[in-house]
Formats: C-alpha cells, sequence, structure tokens
C-alpha cells in the first residue's frame, strides 16, 4: 500500500468514528423529555450532592460529570461502586441523589451497591444504554443512552456509548446551571486560578502602581522637573494635582510633543514653564473596584494605554495608576 493510500485509509477510518459518534449524540436530542426533566428537578432539589457512580469506562465519563457538575454550582462526587460495597458508601447522605451510569444496566458492582441506595430511600438517575435492564427497573429517573453502534471497529471497545453518555451528562449540567441561575461571576468563583477566573474577578486594585511607584507632580512643578518624574517612572505620563493634592491634569507624551512644536514656547525659559499650562486638564480616571477587563475595554474604547486611579467620593486624590501592560501581564487576555 502506497503512503497516499494508506493516509487515505486513516482519514477515512478517523471521519467515520466522527458521523457513527455525531449520529449517536444527535439521536439524543428526541429523547430530551420528561424523564431529563424530571431528572433535572431532582437534582436541582436536593440539599446533599449529586453522588454519581460507574464502572469501567462508564466510570471515567462519570468523574467528569461529577467534575462538571461541581464546577457549574451543582455539589457532586464520584464514587467508585467496588469499593463503596466494601465501605466508602458512607460517604452517601440521605439528602443526596444517585446518578448511576452503566450501559449494560446489569454491572455487578453497580447492582450489588443499588440496595443500600435504595435502603435509604435515596433518589435515583439512572443513565443506561438499556432501558428493560434490571438496572433501569430500579431507578427513579431512567434515561436513554442507547447507541446503534460502537465506532469500534470491532464493536468491542465503548466509543460511541461513551460519548452519549458523557453529552446527556454535560445536558443535565447545563439544564441544571440555567435553571439555578448560575452566572459567569459564580463560575469564576469556583475557577479563581484559571483565566476565566482572573477575567471575572480581577480588578484594577490588584494591578495597580501605587505609592512611590505613581508619577506625580504639582500643578506648578517646572516642566524640568516633570520630565524627570515621567523619565523616571517610564509609564509615559504624570499625574498632576494642585495645592490640596486633588487631581487637576495629567502630562503624556503626547502633551510634551504638542509643547515641543509650539513656536510661542522657546529659548532656556520653556523648561521653567509651570505644567500646568502644559498638561491636558481633566483627564480619563478610574477607581479601583473595576474589574481588570473592563479597564482595557475603556482604554480602546478612548485609545490610551493609561488610567489614573482616581478615589471615589473623597475629592479627587490619586490612588494609583494602571497602565495596559500591567493588566495584559496579569494574564486576562
Amino acid at each position: 500500500m502506497t503512503d497516499k493510500a494508506a493516509a487515505e485509509k486513516v482519514q477515512v477510518s478517523g471521519r467515520r468514528v466522527l458521523e457513527i459518534e455525531s449520529k449517536a449524540v444527535t439521536r439524543l436530542i428526541g429523547r430530551i423529555g420528561q424523564g431529563f426533566v424530571d431528572a433535572v428537578e431532582m437534582c436541582a432539589g436536593t440539599d446533599g450532592h449529586i453522588v454519581v457512580m460507574g464502572m469501567g469506562k462508564s466510570g471515567l465519563i462519570g468523574k467528569k460529570i461529577a467534575a462538571t457538575l461541581a464546577s457549574t454550582g451543582s455539589p457532586a462526587f464520584f464514587l467508585h461502586p467496588a469499593e463503596g460495597i466494601h465501605g466508602d458508601v458512607g460517604m452517601v447522605s440521605r439528602k443526596d441523589v444517585v446518578l448511576i451510569i452503566s450501559n449494560s444496566g446489569e454491572t455487578e458492582e453497580v447492582l450489588r451497591i443499588l440496595p443500600s441506595i435504595k435502603r435509604w430511600g435515596l433518589k435515583t438517575i439512572v443513565l443506561t444504554g438499556c432501558v428493560n435492564s434490571t438496572l433501569a427497573k430500579m431507578g427513579d429517573v431512567v434515561l436513554d443512552v442507547s447507541v446503534e453502534e460502537e465506532a469500534c471497529s470491532l464493536g468491542l471497545a465503548p466509543t460511541a456509548s461513551t460519548t452519549a453518555t458523557l453529552a446527556m451528562g454535560d445536558a443535565l449540567a447545563v439544564a441544571l446551571l440555567e435553571k439555578k441561575g448560575f452566572q459567569k461571576e459564580d463560575f469564576a468563583t469556583f475557577h479563581p486560578g484559571g483565566t476565566l477566573g482572573r477575567t471575572l474577578l480581577l480588578r484594577v486594585e490588584s494591578v495597580m502602581r501605587r505609592g512611590s511607584e505613581i508619577p506625580i507632580v504639582h500643578d506648578t512643578t517646572p516642566m524640568q522637573n516633570a520630565l524627570v518624574e515621567m523619565t523616571r517612572k517610564r509609564l509615559g505620563m504624570t499625574a498632576v494635582v494642585d495645592a490640596e493634592g486633588r487631581l487637576c491634569g495629567i502630562l503624556t507624551d503626547g502633551d510634551l510633543r504638542r509643547w515641543l512644536k509650539a513656536e510661542e514656547v522657546s529659548g532656556q525659559g520653556r523648561l521653567s514653564q509651570p505644567v500646568c499650562e502644559v498638561m491636558t486638564r481633566s483627564p480619563k480616571t478610574i477607581t479601583k473596584e473595576v474589574l481588570a477587563t473592563e479597564a482595557i475595554a475603556r482604554m480602546e474604547q478612548h485609545g490610551i494605554t493609561v488610567f489614573i486611579v482616581e478615589s471615589a467620593g473623597h475629592g479627587g486624590r490619586v490612588e494609583g495608576v494602571v497602565h495596559m501592560h500591567d493588566l495584559l501581564k496579569s494574564g486576562i487576555a
């Protein structure tokens, strides 16, 4: 077989798998009915956890479903059935709901632990590929995740069936998320260390420059001294305050260029000219409570790269300075 023929054979195999699995997921759409509604209501109404169980590949899918539920506002954990029948079932409380996954519906370890769960009166949701199985007959709600064929060419390895089960688990998690009114801010709370967490939780206060890092001069400061301050702080600007320490302007690189080009300003006396005669009055400001992502959006809107952080309701005091680079270094974009 030529290299080209071998490559084409591999591509055909890959496409066949994706076609089979996509069909398996698509067929689930018609099975979203009252049983699905009951499952969502059952999970939303519990004061405990959603306990997910499954053996083998179903167990691996169950771990992912439990993780998705937990990260979207529905407390959940995975319990291995084999460990459960040897004591770990003690992790389950009478307030919990149990989500059991078994493609055949006849998994021995699952069936062995089920009587204990039933004895405690816990509600059970069954995800199975066989709605007439022993497990399905014992479940309070049964969700059909059966497939016409596995993507494995030998018909042995769980492929399309595990994909369909995972998709149904995602459908449950998202429906629960929406029913509970779970928002982006809630999601970020559960993911504080990730990019999304930084995007939704990080505020200007966390990245702004403070104290001696702030380039700042008084409005009577000679331009020579203002240039030194701008050069030393390396932000291409300096805040300007009045005698009472209130923000009254900003001196930027753009102001300097315009000042240097002005014909009426010439000779040695230009460096002793007070900043107030060159600065831009009413500078763009922001408060420290603003989200970092919002700060970037405002910078892009105004075509600027730096904000003076002004105190809210305290007479316009300068609390800090935040530069576009500071925001981008934080990893929010």
